[in-house]
């Protein structure tokens, strides 16, 4: 039982720190009616259902299948680590940096070492964090805290896009570029002749239409929800609906803890709100300076409970939305989606868990380094 304990708290660090901030901040707060202030209900109800999709559809194998047919038109090293790290990038605008690195990182390994390039491991897995982490931020719906602070900022989705845009074409330009360091080399007859070809047909085959165009019509109801044009409560409903009738699985699969930590600092946030000392503190290190503020304390606590932290004491949106963005890069855990990747290409080949922190804290550093200097001339 003690090991179980023991076991959850390394797996849930997050979700655990945030619950010891909420009760510990009701030792200053007493419980009272305000509590139900803090929650924000429309924010967790979509990030349930977009959780719910994607598990959906990951569990359907749709992305892989697009990638396998991306694949198939490979014929040298360079136009491989173009698809493997752009598959994430352009994922994870629709289906979060989580999904897209639990599909994509596993995927490219296995097609690493089918085309015996696994020398190319650490780099391409390093550009794939990097893609997803970065292409999700264009998008409200690409990771929790751009759900979030879409939420409370009331920014239209055009004005959104066109705020992050800058950033996200200009990592896609230096993603792009970085591939022609890499040594070109054919590769021959890839999908034909590979038993992942086969995989292919197979994965082609038992993925039903019929499901498909359910999560396809749930995607689209929860973008109505993000567009403010449904109310979040009916599309909890259909979509909670429609996967108790069509597939309770998917429910078990959804990412509970993200939730928990996000009621977690909810209710933190919202107590150290109402301690006048702390809140006049927090607003006079934070104002005037959200973006930097956002990026440093992504390094330290990861950026979706920095947005969380952050949003309580200043309303300067677009800047905590830039901040946090740009502020899943660097440390390991400045976007726990980082941890993805890690865990993966760890469990794997276990003996470079040196050489990837190093591959992975440079490019970080380098990435981010470019893009704050890149921020001070963005209007």
């Amino acid at each position: 039982m003690m090991s179980r304990v023991v076991l959850f708290f390394k797996r849930e660090v997050v979700l655990v720190v945030s619950m010891i901030l909420a009760l510990g901040s009701m030792i200053f707060v007493v419980p009272d009616k305000a509590y139900a202030g803090y929650i924000d209900w429309h924010t967790l109800g979509l990030l349930f259902c977009l959780m719910a999709v994607m598990a959906g559809l990951q569990k359907m194998g749709a992305f892989r299948m697009v990638g396998d047919w991306m694949l198939g038109k490979v014929h040298d090293s360079w136009q491989l680590v173009w698809i493997l790290v752009f598959l994430p990038f352009f994922f994870s605008m629709v289906i979060t940096n989580d999904v897209a690195l639990i599909t994509f990182v596993p995927f490219g390994i296995v097609v690493l070492k089918i085309c015996q390039k696994e020398k190319l491991v650490i780099p391409v897995v390093v550009m794939q964090t990097l893609a997803a982490n970065m292409g999700s931020s264009l998008t409200p719906v690409g990771n929790p805290q751009n759900l979030y602070l879409y939420s409370q900022s009331k920014i239209g989705v055009g004005s959104f896009l066109v705020l992050m845009l800058p950033y996200t074409v200009l990592t896609g330009a230096v993603l792009f570029a970085a591939v022609f360091f890499f040594k070109r080399e054919k590769i021959y007859g890839f999908c034909e002749t590979s038993d992942h070809a086969n995989g292919r047909k197979k994965s082609e085959e038992i993925i039903s239409k019929k499901d498909l165009l359910l999560y396809a019509v749930l995607f689209g109801i929860c973008l109505m929800g993000v567009a403010k044009i449904l109310p979040t409560p009916i599309i909890v409903l259909l979509v909670a609906g429609s996967l108790l009738i069509r597939d309770r699985e998917i429910l078990c699969r959804i990412d509970y803890a993200l939730l928990g930590t996000f009621v977690g600092f909810f209710v933190f946030v919202g107590n150290m709100a109402r301690i006048e000392f702390f809140r006049m503190f927090l607003e006079k290190m934070i104002v005037g300076h959200e973006e930097l503020a956002g990026i440093l304390s992504s390094q330290v606590i990861s950026n979706v409970p920095a947005a969380l932290l952050l949003s309580g004491f200043t309303q300067k949106w677009e800047c905590l939305i830039v901040g946090t963005n740009l502020g899943g890069l660097g440390t390991l855990i400045a976007s726990m989606a980082s941890l993805i990747s890690y865990k993966q290409i760890v469990s794997v080949y276990p003996g470079i868990q040196g050489k990837y922190l190093i591959c992975f804290t440079v490019g970080n550093i380098l990435l981010l380094a470019l893009l704050m200097a890149a921020a001070t001339i963005i209007p």
